[in-house]
């Protein structure tokens, strides 16, 4: 009947305390947390499943070391200003990946590397849209996101 009992007698007491107690605040409190906890348990992600999550600090080291490159890339192009031209730009990647979990780590990996942005993600056709801020070939990114992270994740979630 409660799948998260806390939830449920944490959101009783608010309200009690919000309204004030009375026999019909707190019964219609009762019934406000029963139908916050069905609906916390609706929307419970399923566990992730890490085969080979051996992996995981390969991934760990490729991400910490592309993150210190692009903080060196974006700080030699902020520190050239306008006298080195950049492009940045928007580009899109198809994507083989089809784990929800999988696609979010590459999503937090994406925008967590300065310089780059994941900014939308269409499942008709497993497309992601990216910023990137010194967009010199769409190519390179394509191979860089696929090859180095997707590759990774698809053998580790998949």
């Amino acid at each position: 009947m409660l799948p998260y009992p806390l939830l449920s007698a944490s959101l009783v007491l608010m309200w009690l305390a919000l309204n004030g107690f009375t026999l019909g605040h707190l019964i219609l409190g009762c019934i406000v947390s029963v139908f916050a906890s069905w609906g916390m348990a609706s929307l419970r992600p399923a566990k992730p499943r890490l085969p080979k999550w051996y992996l995981l600090p390969k991934l760990v080291g490729i991400v910490l070391y592309d993150i210190v490159r692009s903080n060196i890339a974006v700080a030699s192009i902020l520190i050239a200003g306008r006298r080195k031209r950049f492009q940045s730009g928007f580009m899109t990647v198809p994507l083989d990946l089809e784990n929800p979990t999988a696609l979010a780590v590459l999503a937090v990996i994406v925008t967590s590397t300065p310089g780059t942005a994941w900014l939308e993600y269409n499942s008709l056709n497993r497309t992601v849209l990216i910023h990137v801020l010194d967009l010199v070939d769409e190519t390179e990114w394509r191979t860089l996101i696929k090859g180095r992270y997707e590759a990774l994740l698809m053998e580790i979630f998949e």
